[in-house]
């Protein structure tokens, strides 16, 4: 029997050098990629002004967006989702997505309710 606290996890690293610069490319670009969009949303949080009712309203929807996409690509890289099946993605991301979707309408089915029901006064 193999004790567990003494075994060496790294010798079962079964790939080639080429492999591996594959694998540590693949990460730079997701590494960049999340930091041009982190980017992004600082520079728009910090640029654009709530007053301006259109700007705002697409640019929280573009924080909407860009959060997703970010999320995507941090479960399908660092999670290795991306490597598995197909069946296997969609059993495992759909019901996020309908969760997401359904919080997302709850959200602004509400927020409605409650704006609808406040006095002119406090209705920005």
């Amino acid at each position: 029997m193999i004790r567990d606290d003494i075994y060496e996890y790294s010798l079962d690293a079964h790939h080639d050098e080429e492999t591996g610069k594959k694998i540590r490319r693949k990460i730079w670009i997701v590494t960049l990629v999340l930091t041009v969009i982190t980017g992004a949303e600082v520079f728009m949080g910090a640029i654009i002004k709530q007053g301006d009712t259109w700007s705002w309203f697409f640019t929280k929807w573009a924080f909407v967006i860009m959060t997703i996409f970010k999320a995507f690509f941090i479960v399908m890289t660092f999670m290795h989702l991306g490597d598995e099946r197909k069946g296997l993605r969609y059993v495992i991301l759909v019901p996020y997505i309908l969760f997401i979707l359904y919080l997302m309408f709850i959200c602004l089915w509400e927020g409605k309710a409650v704006g609808a029901s406040w006095p002119a006064t406090y209705a920005g």
